[in-house]
């Protein structure tokens, strides 16, 4: 078949451009993938190397003798607490803590790494 002759049958037939792109429809090296983590990396001599490190691991609860179902009803009345804000946050978690060390007169401004603080020096 000539070039020509192609290119005319494939305008004349159309291109099916909505149909999804699948691993069928690329190259016999194409391999689409679902979209998961990669859980090792490839040697240079192209060797799987299974990283333990890159494992996903997940971390389930016993649920032997919970009374609950697994299901929430959308009828159910909204929560009562009120949303955590940073503030709220920095009161309940790093506050109580920075008060105990100024009491005992171990706190230090310079070193709030301690308390979560990343590299965020305070000025007073």
């Amino acid at each position: 078949m000539g070039v020509l002759s192609a290119l005319s049958r494939g305008l004349v037939r159309g291109a099916d451009r909505m149909a999804e792109f699948t691993s069928k429809r690329g190259s016999k090296s194409f391999y689409k993938g679902r979209g998961a983590r990669a859980t090792g990396m490839l040697t240079a001599s192209r060797k799987f190397v299974r990283i333990q490190e890159m494992v996903p691991q997940f971390v389930v609860p016993s649920l032997e003798g919970f009374k609950l179902k697994p299901y929430v009803s959308y009828r159910c009345p909204d929560g009562t607490e009120a949303p955590l804000t940073p503030e709220g946050l920095f009161t309940q978690a790093v506050a109580p803590q920075i008060q105990k060390n100024i009491e005992e007169g171990t706190f230090d401004k310079k070193n709030l790494e301690k308390y979560g603080a990343m590299a965020v020096q305070a000025e007073v």
